[in-house]
């Protein structure tokens, strides 16, 4: 029998619970699914009351599994997808289906931002410049959009936070993601007062701000009765998802030489900081760390999206192994081809989502696997982009590898080589979920801080020879340039 803290993650596809033991075992989980709502080109929504209806699933599942085995679990720790918008009623109800991270109608609101607020200042203030995903802009899109529904509007939560409010009764909120929504002030890690009266809007929207680590509430009875969970269970902040899973890796602020790259659909490059410095351009992001510190985040839109995009267009019975084998034959550079991934456009570091993916350099001595190399190659090309920006902010020397991409030696050795950074692989893939459960595990007692949980349970990892690419990666540089430099206007 052990005592156990529970996890959840509440993402884009489903919610994940796990359970964990003090050494880091997992003891229990599972996952429960929900649907995506596109109601218009660009438009990407989720119900509240699908995750809710899922999240209690989820938790009455991992309930039962540790009654059934004796174990006792002591708090929960929240994480999940961030800046989305569950805009609520005066008796707490949501007013409407939440828009997503990935939600791009926001664009007028953008530019209202930064008329008001003008880039530098808000970039000096929040860490980050307005963008499309953002809580924030969210916000006034309904204020212009959907005027009936703003004016009904009394509390604005994060999707993590909203399931803290349903499990506990309580609003609250936690730096990590709260810096995702465009209007916190990573010095104070308070709500921007100056940013928000230039826009019209009242703090009172948003909940209060505590330590992610901090309990937030206790399980109300009546969700005990729904989850088998016992009454008055700690609720404990925890973070959004990329911090969440930072958590996971052991990436601590106090050791900023270890960030780590996911090579997931997107890439994401995550590089923790002891003090808040963005990027004067606002071209990679600046958020609070669930550890009390700080971290840049560097997004890129299609890593093993790129690859899974490949084969499920142009070779659809071809499986991952083979056309990695086939990239591996050929030789760095891929024979002169070169490609730019923007497929879904580019967040960091252009932040343009008008930029749109090629291959250049194209012969009749090229087959499947110099394609392939090539996209391997602009995937790994791109992420450096972003390093290149987070560089002189930055003191990390060695990266942990995680994603779906991270499988691949050959894919990673082309990071490692384009980046200049060691590349670790992890033995163990924890994620978001795993990391909820270890901010809760101070609450629970069975550590004294988070720091004290992050070095205790970090994940062993190996390290993968990295592969050169000097003149492949001055040719994309090239091909990068006259692109960024054409018509497509900023």
């Amino acid at each position: 029998m052990a005592e156990v803290t529970l996890g959840l993650d509440l993402g884009t596809s489903g919610v994940k619970v796990v359970a964990l033991a003090r050494d880091g075992q997992t003891l229990a989980q599972t996952t429960h699914a929900y649907p995506l709502l596109t109601p218009q080109p660009g438009w990407t929504e989720q119900r509240p009351e699908d995750w809710a209806a899922a999240t209690v699933a989820a938790l009455r599942e991992v309930a039962g599994q540790l009654q059934a085995a004796g174990h006792t679990p002591l708090a929960l720790g929240l994480g999940g997808q961030m800046h989305g918008a569950v805009f609520l009623g005066a008796q707490g109800e949501p007013l409407r289906p939440a828009p997503l991270w990935n939600d791009q109608r926001t664009a007028a609101a953008v530019e209202e931002i930064e008329a008001k607020v003008p880039r530098h200042d808000l970039i000096a203030r929040t860490g980050n410049r307005a963008v499309t995903g953002f809580q924030l802009p969210k916000l006034l899109w309904l204020r212009q959009a959907e005027p009936e529904t703003f004016a009904r509007t009394r509390q604005v939560l994060l999707p993590k936070d909203y399931l803290g409010y349903l499990l506990t009764g309580q609003m609250h909120t936690e730096a990590s993601d709260a810096s995702g929504v465009g209007a916190l002030s990573l010095q104070s890690k308070t709500w921007d007062q100056g940013v928000l009266d230039a826009l019209g809007l009242s703090a009172d929207l948003f909940p209060p701000v505590i330590d992610s680590w901090a309990v937030s509430g206790h399980l109300l009875p009546e969700m005990a009765a729904q989850t088998g969970l016992p009454a008055g269970l700690p609720v404990v902040a925890g973070g959004g998802d990329n911090a969440a899973a930072g958590i996971a890796l052991g990436l601590s602020s106090l050791r900023p030489q270890i960030g780590s790259v996911s090579l997931g659909t997107s890439g994401v490059l995550f590089v923790p900081l002891q003090e808040p410095t963005p990027d004067p351009e606002g071209r990679v992001h600046l958020f609070a760390h669930a550890d009390g510190g700080f971290n840049l985040l560097g997004v890129t839109l299609s890593a093993a999206g790129a690859l899974q995009w490949f084969r499920d267009r142009l070779a659809p019975d071809t499986d991952f192994g083979t056309l990695l084998d086939e990239a591996a034959r050929v030789p760095s550079g891929a024979d002169g081809l070169t490609f730019l991934p923007f497929l879904a456009g580019e967040r960091s570091p252009h932040m343009r989502p008008d930029l749109r993916a090629s291959w250049t350099g194209l012969t009749l001595a090229h087959g499947r696997g110099h394609l392939v190399r090539a996209l391997l190659e602009g995937t790994a090309f791109a992420l450096a982009d972003a390093y290149e920006v987070m560089r002189p902010l930055s003191g990390v020397t060695s990266l942990l590898a995680t994603g779906g991409g991270a499988r691949s030696d050959l894919w990673l050795g082309l990071v490692g080589g384009a980046l200049g950074l060691e590349v670790r692989r992890t033995t163990s893939e924890p994620g978001a979920a795993e990391g909820a459960a270890m901010l809760a595990m101070p609450a629970a007692g069975l550590y004294a801080s988070v720091q004290d949980v992050v070095v205790a349970l970090a994940p062993d990892s190996v390290g993968v020879e990295p592969v050169g690419t000097v003149d492949a990666h001055a040719a994309y540089r090239t091909e990068r340039e006259r692109v960024l430099g054409g018509s497509a206007g900023r």
